[in-house]
């Protein structure tokens, strides 16, 4: 059963990353369907660099953690 999930993201300001934290009851596929969703409503994907860009511009999304 998982708890939490943990986004990674990679922001612009000195590159440093940041590990969010939000509560999550459900099973690892149920973490993994909401974490795609989370990347798909918070960021962009850039096809020419193959990265995921944060929406309101503050860096990259790296992906998520299910604990």
């Amino acid at each position: 059963m998982v708890k939490e999930i943990v986004l990674i993201i990679l922001l612009f300001s000195y590159g440093e990353l940041s590990l969010p934290s939000f509560p999550f009851e459900g099973t690892v596929h149920e973490c993994f369907a909401h974490g795609n969703e989370l990347r798909m409503e918070l960021a962009t994907y850039n096809d020419e660099q193959n990265v995921w860009y944060l929406n309101d511009g503050s860096g990259t999304w790296q992906g998520f953690i299910c604990q």
